[in-house]
């Protein structure tokens, strides 16, 4: 992920809100994930599913990833399936269509990725009563934050 289009978080989620959502969320939908062991998405996934959190791949490419059955987009996960977090692998271009479908889906929060931060799309989300993480790695916060 180059930060060349990279914005600077104008505001973030403080340390204790981001232990809070590693605390309390379950299931994650992954936006694109990769089935390259070689890429960050890859490996972040397959942390956090190794500690327990369910993961949902969000990839129209794919099929199955780490063992689990892939989505186009995230408002084509099923309805009865609850996403809490909304993890973002993509471009800044992409983040206000993903934001766009974390809100419609009912997702809790919104993580934009290290490198990643998009001000205008994080404002909407928590005027629709998201909590927003921008230019973090989940996987780093969860070690940082919750292994000590």
């Amino acid at each position: 992920m180059g930060t060349e289009f990279c914005e600077f978080p104008l505001a973030n989620a403080s340390d204790e809100e981001i232990k809070v959502i590693l605390k309390t969320a379950k299931t994650i939908a992954v936006v694109g994930l990769s089935d390259n062991p070689q890429r960050q998405s890859y490996q972040v996934a397959e942390y956090l599913k190794a500690q327990g959190y369910g993961i949902i791949p969000v990839n129209p490419t794919l099929q199955e990833v780490l063992g689990e059955r892939a989505y186009p987009s995230v408002t084509d996960i099923p309805k009865d399936i609850a996403v809490d977090v909304v993890d973002i692998f993509r471009r800044p271009e992409f983040i206000p269509e993903i934001v766009d479908q974390a809100i419609a889906r009912g997702a809790k929060v919104v993580w934009m990725q290290k490198g990643l931060a998009h001000n205008a799309a994080a404002d909407k989300a928590r005027a629709a009563g998201l909590r927003v993480v921008m230019d973090r790695c989940m996987m780093v916060e969860h070690r940082r934050l919750l292994r000590g």
